[in-house]
C-alpha cells in the first residue's frame, strides 16, 4: 500500500497540469526574455523603448489558450476570423520604424488581438485602434482592460476610413494590406507624421514608411511582407 501511494505522489508532483501559477509566470517571463534576445535584438532592433515594451507586454495573454505554449515562438499565430497575431520581430520592426516619441498620438488600423496596440501604448501617449471584426475588437478590449491599459481606445469599424474625430495623428500603423494608400489615412496624418503600411496584392506586398512633409507624403520601401488584406464591412478587399 505504501509503495502505491508513493507512486501516486510522484505522478502528482511531476504532472505539468499541477504546475503552480508562479512557475507558469516565470516560464513565460523566461520565454519572453529569450524572444527579445534571440528574435528581436539579435536581428538589429536597437531602440530601448521598443525592446523594453516587447519585454514587458505579455504576448501569451493575446493568443487563444490552445496556442499559449507557442506564444513566444518566431511566427504568427491564428486568433480567429481568419486573422493572425504578427510574428514578434515584425511587431518590433514596425514599431521601431515609426521612431515613436512619448507625446505621440497613434492610430492603428487592424487591432486584431490587441498585442501590437499594447506594445505601442507602452511607448506613446495614446493609441486609437480600429478593428473590422466585432468579436476581435471585443476580446482585445477585454484583455487590454484586464492588463490595465487606459490609453488605448478601440472601435469596431472600417479602418480604411480612419478615425477622423481624433485626427490628426502623429503616427499611423496599418497591420492589414490594401492595394493602395487610403486617402483618409493620408489626410489624418499630421504634418511631420509617419505612417507604416503594407501595400499590395495578397502575395506581393511591400512594407512602406511614409512621412508627411509640406502636406505631401514621401515614401520609402523597407521590407517585403505578407499581411492579411484590408477589407470593408462587407468583406470586400480594398
Amino acid at each position: 500500500m505504501f509503495r502505491m501511494l508513493h507512486i501516486i505522489v510522484l505522478i502528482v508532483l511531476f504532472n505539468p497540469s499541477c504546475m503552480s501559477q508562479t512557475q507558469k509566470t516565470m516560464n513565460y517571463e523566461e520565454k519572453r526574455a529569450a524572444m527579445v534576445r534571440n528574435q528581436i535584438k539579435s536581428r538589429g532592433i536597437r531602440d530601448e523603448k521598443v525592446l523594453n515594451a516587447m519585454l514587458k507586454v505579455e504576448r501569451h495573454r493575446f493568443v487563444p489558450s490552445s496556442y499559449r505554449s507557442e506564444a513566444y515562438e518566431d511566427y504568427p499565430l491564428p486568433i480567429g476570423e481568419g486573422q493572425t497575431i504578427s510574428q514578434p520581430y515584425i511587431v518590433a520592426f514596425m514599431t521601431e520604424a515609426l521612431r515613436l516619441k512619448p507625446e505621440d498620438r497613434m492610430l492603428e488600423v487592424g487591432t486584431g488581438s490587441g498585442y501590437q496596440a499594447a506594445v505601442l501604448a507602452e511607448i506613446c501617449d495614446s493609441v486609437f485602434t480600429i478593428e473590422i471584426f466585432p468579436s476581435l475588437a471585443s476580446s482585445a478590449s477585454q484583455v487590454l482592460t484586464e492588463l490595465g491599459y487606459d490609453n488605448i481606445f478601440i472601435k469596431t469599424g472600417d479602418g480604411y476610413l480612419g478615425w477622423e474625430e481624433h485626427a490628426p495623428f502623429d503616427c499611423i500603423m496599418v497591420t492589414c494590406s490594401p492595394t493602395h494608400i487610403p486617402k483618409p489615412l493620408e489626410e489624418q496624418l499630421a504634418e511631420g507624421g509617419r505612417m507604416i503600411i503594407p501595400v499590395g496584392a495578397v502575395y506581393t506586398q511591400e512594407l512602406y514608411l511614409f512621412e508627411k512633409k509640406k502636406g505631401k507624403l514621401t515614401q520609402k520601401s523597407i521590407l517585403p511582407v505578407r499581411f492579411v488584406p484590408m477589407i470593408d464591412e462587407k468583406g470586400r478587399k480594398y
